[in-house]
Formats: structure tokens, C-alpha cells, sequence
């Protein structure tokens, strides 16, 4: 059974790799899920990590990283597109419920990534507040084009690491903890097919903390 309150950014990051590769085996463990578990929580929380990801209905986090109740304190957005909710809900969850890690998950294929790209090539955002979400998106976008990156998968990885950037710059509470050491911020894109994660970007995560990666 793998440790089920990790303490350190590392330690955190590592169970989630190893949750992952768990979860591309088929070897799961299904930790926490149980009547013992959901009672040990009714009192309080504690989440060893924050995720942030898109809404995309494949992305269910407790699945892909095999874990359980009390686990994950997650947020999600369609293109985890970051607004004040988001960025508060995050806080929350390094602030007040202790987590050490702060995850941004996007994912190859992204819909929020394509309507944006389409939108760069067409000059118009869809109606609503779909646009709205498009239109936080296209930065990404405009930014890999101007490196010569083509390709939505290439776009993903650029709004991942926006993404993550965007979070220690507009947070000053999370740009302190992980200036501290007590929290670190990992951008993962994950592969819809296979399953498996890539680390995109990180800030007060060592390039050597890679656990069992998934790749």
C-alpha cells in the first residue's frame, strides 16, 4: 500500500507517478476507498495535493492516479482556464488544507486548446462564455506560434506551461509557499489513448524528483 499522507512536494509528486503507472497496468490499488476511510475524513481534510485540471470528462483524477477519498482536493476548468474561483480554490487547498503539490493537468486533444487554435485562424471566438473561456486560451496558442510550434498537441503543452507559470505569478500566497519549499507546482499533459503523464513544467520541483514518470 502506497504511504497515504506524503508530506513533501517530492513525496507527493512520487505517489501520484506511481498511482499513474498503476492505472496504465491495470495493477490498481484502489486505496482510501472504503467505509473505514470515508469515516476517518468526516471530521476534516487533508489532501496531499491540489489538481487543477480541464473538466474533460476523461480526466477524472481519482482514477487516473489511483487514489481515493481525502486523497485529491480538485478543481477543474473547462481548458483549466484559471479565474478568481480557481485561483482561490487552489489557494485553499495549500493554505488552509496543508496540500504540498499543486498539479495542472491538460490532456492531448484538448477541446478548449482546438477551439482556440481555430479561432486564431478564423478571427472569431464562439458566442457565450465558451468565448470567454477560448479567449483565455489563444495567448497559449499566439505564444507557441511565435516559436514555431504547430499542432494542438504543441499548443497543450504551451497553455500547460502558461498555466503553471500563470499560477506562482498571479498567487502571491502559492509563489511564497513554493519560495519556501512547502509546495511545488508540476504541469503534467496526459494521453487520452495510452494513459500515461509527461511533465510539462515545474517551479520548486527538482528535475530529479521523477519517481516512477509515466512517459
Amino acid at each position: 500500500m502506497p504511504d497515504l499522507s506524503p508530506s513533501s512536494p517530492a513525496e507527493a509528486y512520487a505517489a501520484l507517478l506511481q498511482g499513474n503507472a498503476r492505472f496504465v497496468s491495470g495493477d490498481r490499488l484502489h486505496p482510501n476507498q472504503d467505509a473505514d476511510r470515508r469515516s476517518e475524513l468526516a471530521p476534516r481534510q487533508r489532501p496531499f495535493a491540489v489538481l487543477f485540471g480541464c473538466s474533460d470528462s476523461r480526466l477524472a483524477a481519482e482514477i487516473i492516479f489511483d487514489r481515493g477519498l481525502g486523497d485529491l482536493f480538485v478543481v477543474r476548468t473547462a481548458g483549466h482556464v484559471a479565474g478568481a474561483e480557481a485561483l482561490g480554490s487552489v489557494e485553499y487547498g495549500i493554505k488552509v488544507l496543508g496540500a504540498p503539490l499543486v498539479v495542472v493537468l491538460g490532456h492531448d486533444s484538448c477541446g478548449a486548446v482546438t477551439a482556440a487554435a481555430e479561432a486564431v485562424l478564423g478571427g472569431t471566438a464562439p458566442a457565450g462564455y465558451i468565448g470567454d473561456v477560448v479567449e483565455r486560451v489563444i495567448p497559449s496558442v499566439l505564444a507557441a506560434r511565435a516559436q514555431g510550434d504547430d499542432g494542438i498537441d504543441r499548443f497543450v503543452d504551451e497553455h500547460i506551461r502558461r498555466s503553471v507559470d500563470g499560477l506562482v505569478g498571479r498567487s502571491a500566497l502559492l509563489a511564497d509557499e513554493v519560495a519556501a519549499g512547502r509546495c511545488a507546482v508540476v504541469g503534467l499533459s496526459y494521453r487520452l489513448a495510452g494513459g500515461t503523464v509527461k511533465r510539462v513544467a515545474a517551479h520548486g520541483l527538482p528535475e530529479e524528483a521523477n519517481g516512477t514518470r509515466s512517459a
